[in-house]
């Protein structure tokens, strides 16, 4: 039985990714063995050209990029990741607390900083977010049934997420605020408690809902805060294209954003390893330091 394309180029894929992981951790040299060697194009001047030291093959990838599942690039956030975050709280140097929604601060703060999706950020719990410490915060996410808005973590495969310490101390902020706002509603907190939640209207302190999201977005974009129609999903795509810019392998990008297979990561961003796209994006610093989001202090 002859298997669809489609299936030899995620098997592909996979072994490749799983080779070249392989060479960047253990030194094993196979991923370079797993390449094909192709002439450059060049203008045809017949069939022995290819003997000619000026068109000696180069290597090239086993693995094919599928331009014709996603026509067009995915919609991004280069430079207006900060100012949807100041669009929702502010610090306030005056009385040294934070100025409007820090919940809604904190959540698209782990959308730019996690690249994780909306559906696994409104899942989260407490003790989900794991500070340092003296170590490397992370984020983890983990599949769950019982979620009392609905959210679920996609094909349920829990990841670790590293996080910077801006986004740390943005969650100590928050959950400070968050501990203050249950004291006064006579609520109990515990790690197991949802992170994101109704703080000002009811009902009090219940796990934050899509519908919400939706809401809060669109009042941004009312006043004209990020471009026209940005969704809570252009997120996920700027992060994935900041790091892949930055020169992160596939491999890792396809695991931190969650993606069953590493072809799926080179469907959707294949163009941002292009030398032509590269060249297009005069403004790769702008993709880099939206990823990094910051506290604002």
């Amino acid at each position: 039985m002859v298997e669809p394309e489609e299936t030899l180029e995620a098997r592909l894929a996979a072994l490749i990714s799983f080779y070249r992981w392989q060479e960047a951790v253990f030194s094993v040299p196979v991923a370079s063995r797993l390449m094909r060697a192709a002439p450059r194009r060049a203008p045809s001047r017949g069939l022995l050209a290819h003997r000619d030291a000026r068109t000696a093959p180069g290597p090239s990838s086993l693995v094919r990029v599928r331009r014709h599942r996603h026509r067009g690039r995915p919609p991004l956030l280069p430079a207006e990741i900060q100012a949807i975050l100041d669009g929702c709280a502010m610090p306030d140097a005056s009385i040294g607390e934070w100025a409007g929604n820090l919940r809604d601060r904190l959540l698209f703060a782990l959308l730019a900083e996690t690249g994780m999706r909306l559906g696994e950020a409104l899942g989260l719990r407490i003790g989900d977010f794991v500070m340092g410490r003296g170590s490397t915060p992370y984020v983890g996410i983990v599949p769950r049934e019982d979620n009392p808005n609905g959210a679920r973590v996609k094909m349920m495969r829990p990841r670790r997420v590293y996080v910077g310490t801006d986004l740390e101390r943005l969650f100590a902020d928050y959950l400070t605020h968050l501990a203050c706002r249950a004291a006064e509603v006579g609520t109990e907190l515990g790690t197991d408690s949802p992170l994101l939640v109704n703080l000002t209207r009811p009902p009090l302190l219940a796990a934050l809902r899509e519908g919400t999201v939706r809401d809060k977005t669109a009042a941004l974009r009312k006043k004209c805060i990020g471009p026209a129609g940005w969704t809570p999903h252009w997120f996920r795509h700027s992060h994935a294209t900041a790091l892949l810019l930055a020169g992160t392998p596939e491999w890792v990008v396809s695991r931190r954003l969650g993606h069953a297979h590493v072809q799926t990561t080179l469907d959707l961003y294949g163009w941002v390893r292009e030398d032509e796209a590269l060249r297009a994006a005069a403004n790769w610093k702008s993709y880099i330091s939206a990823w990094q989001v910051t506290d604002g202090r």
